[in-house]
């Protein structure tokens, strides 16, 4: 039996990771751990992490049914880099546990799908075996995600450019999969990374 593959995938915010994702579990059934769900999960009411988050930032920070003010918490990560530390350090090890966990479960499977947005970032290069990131054009990227969450073309670029670039991203990737044309070509190129061995 070959080594598992665990595929670690990524991309820039609105880049097609979601498609990717999907595609993968509906037309390949391979199963895809989700990163963002973990995450959500982290956060959720009664969670010691959601304790320490409203301990730190205030009552404001919930919402009058005690779940997570995202848009508050949002506005204090998204313009204060310490902050935004603080609150990875309290999300991340979870994050990694529960992936931990999952993939203890999957073993016996040739091929899992790691969807993980913040694959460099949060220095979880580790727990997969290759890795592919989804890219676009910056001005695609910028008019989807105006579209996606109805946001200007200013408040979508200060989204990009809080990422770590997507070039960067491309740079130490094993596979690149470009989402600038259509979807049909998007699943051609998903199908061809599946069947090279990397």
């Amino acid at each position: 039996m070959g080594e598992q593959r665990i595929i670690g995938l990524t991309g820039g915010i609105a880049t097609g990771k979601s498609t990717v994702s999907e595609y993968l579990q509906t037309q390949h059934k391979i199963p895809v751990l989700d990163a963002d769900h973990y995450a959500r999960a982290a956060v959720e009411p009664g969670s010691p992490i959601l304790a320490a988050i409203a301990h730190r930032y205030g009552p404001t920070i919930l919402q009058p049914e005690g779940s997570l003010n995202r848009v508050r918490l949002g506005e204090i990560v998204f313009n204060d880099a310490a902050e935004k530390r603080w609150l990875e350090q309290q999300i991340h090890p979870f994050v990694r546990q529960q992936f931990a966990q999952a993939m203890a479960e999957l073993a016996a499977l040739p091929i899992v799908v790691q969807a993980i947005p913040l694959l460099f970032e949060a220095n979880l290069t580790d727990q997969v075996t290759e890795i592919w990131v989804v890219a676009c054009s910056e001005t695609q990227q910028q008019q989807r995600l105006m579209a996606r969450n109805s946001l200007t073309a200013d408040q979508a670029q200060a989204r990009i450019r809080s990422q770590m670039p997507l070039a960067e991203k491309i740079a130490q990737a094993d596979v690149v999969l470009d989402n600038s044309a259509n979807l049909e070509a998007l699943f051609r190129q998903v199908d061809r990374a599946l069947q090279q061995a990397p």
